[in-house]
């Protein structure tokens, strides 16, 4: 039987935000893609993946997860032995859930109670929400549990705030102008520093209050014009969303990127901000007119997510 396929992730809004309860898109992108395969380990991709599993599957072992969520670590260790490994095109350090769509291949594989994403109850969804993020600990320190959860849903999620959730439906994408894309910084960013870097923020009370007074405000008010397909008020509130990151995170923003950051704040041609926690990686970019912003970012290497 062919094991499953785990899409990548694209935070579309929320990042950082969501910590802070702010609202959160976020959707499947199905460029990227993983899935546990068997191998004899042949090549140093499968065995260095395959010696990750082994580490991993110590670490799970030690987890105390409810009844309801439990895994069956034994056949994982089992399999694991047997050549088990994840057969990934997903970048890592790029901010689209390599680590997420890994704990969801593991957790459908190996849950012992089978649950049927498109069945899942809203308060379900919190409950696999926090266990996902138990077990992402293992790669970032502290996870909130939503690469996974996108990754093993592969629906769209609203996040409306901390204690809760739900499927949500993106308005149909077409063949317009305008363009919601990726940007290539070409360098990879590592989540725990950049973090560790917004927690350090935080200690200060100017950038708490602008944080919850402008950031939440732009970047909720952002996530509801998106939905209802209401153009102006998003591109007037993704400007002010782009601008605020470009005063308050610049550290999370790759040297690359900088200068193009601002051409477009400058311009009006394109804006764009973080994907996921920055420092490299993916940007994301958003225009309304796609033909002059790729011009604008010639150089760059991009992919446009969707058309609108």
């Amino acid at each position: 039987m062919t094991n499953p396929l785990f899409y990548a992730k694209i935070i579309l809004f929320g990042e950082y935000g969501m910590i802070e309860d702010s609202q959160g898109l976020v959707v499947p992108y199905s460029f990227y893609k993983g899935t546990l395969k068997y191998s004899d380990l042949s090549s140093e991709f499968e065995l260095n993946s395959n010696r990750h599993l082994q580490k991993y599957s110590d670490f799970l072992t030690k987890l105390d997860l409810s009844d309801d969520f439990k895994l069956d670590i034994e056949s994982f260790k089992k399999d694991i032995s047997n050549g088990l490994f994840f057969d990934s095109n997903i970048p890592q350090g790029y901010g689209v859930g390599s680590s997420g769509a890994l704990v969801a291949a593991i957790f459908e594989k190996y849950s012992i109670s089978k649950l049927n994403p498109e069945n899942i109850s809203k308060d379900n969804l919190k409950k696999l929400k926090a266990v996902f993020g138990e077990m992402e600990s293992y790669f970032h320190g502290k996870s909130s549990g939503m690469d996974p959860l996108i990754c093993y849903m592969n629906l769209p999620i609203l996040i409306e705030n901390k204690e809760n959730l739900d499927r949500v439906n993106i308005p149909e994408g077409e063949e317009g102008k305008g363009a919601i894309f990726l940007i290539d910084s070409g360098m990879t960013g590592e989540t725990g520093p950049m973090i560790q870097i917004f927690f350090e923020k935080m200690k200060t009370e100017g950038f708490r209050k602008t944080l919850k007074e402008e950031f939440i405000r732009y970047n909720n008010a952002c996530i509801e014009s998106f939905l209802k397909k209401d153009m102006n008020p998003f591109f007037r509130n993704l400007k002010k969303l782009s601008h605020w990151a470009y005063e308050h995170f610049r550290p999370m923003i790759p040297e690359s990127i900088f200068n193009i950051w601002k051409k477009g704040l400058d311009s009006n041609a394109y804006y764009l901000k973080l994907c996921g926690s920055g420092g490299g990686g993916y940007i994301l970019g958003f225009t309304k007119d796609y033909a002059k912003a790729e011009k604008m970012l010639e150089g760059f290497q991009k992919e446009v997510i969707y058309r609108f």
